[in-house]
């Protein structure tokens, strides 16, 4: 694992929902079974060596993600990172 880490947001305490990628996050973890944190730990492993859309597509080959989903998870990691 990368020795950085994205670490997923925690839903607003005042029940609203969140916006931007992290906005895709409830219906990731329904649609894939699958925490956001886990998606984000290799989303994160994956851009130390690749470009946005390279993630995307390997997370839409690989894993079954759909477009907006993969691409909502690369681009809050990016933006988390700094990338």
């Amino acid at each position: 694992m990368t020795d950085h880490r994205v670490t997923a947001p925690v839903p607003p305490a005042d029940g609203t929902k969140p916006n931007g990628p992290a906005s895709y996050f409830p219906s990731i973890e329904k649609t894939y079974g699958r925490p956001v944190q886990e998606w984000l730990d290799l989303v994160a492993d994956r851009l130390d060596d690749h470009g946005h859309m390279a993630v995307v597509g390997w997370l839409k080959d690989e894993h079954g993600l759909g477009h907006g989903h993969a691409n909502a998870l690369v681009a809050y990691a990016r933006n988390a990172l700094g990338a």
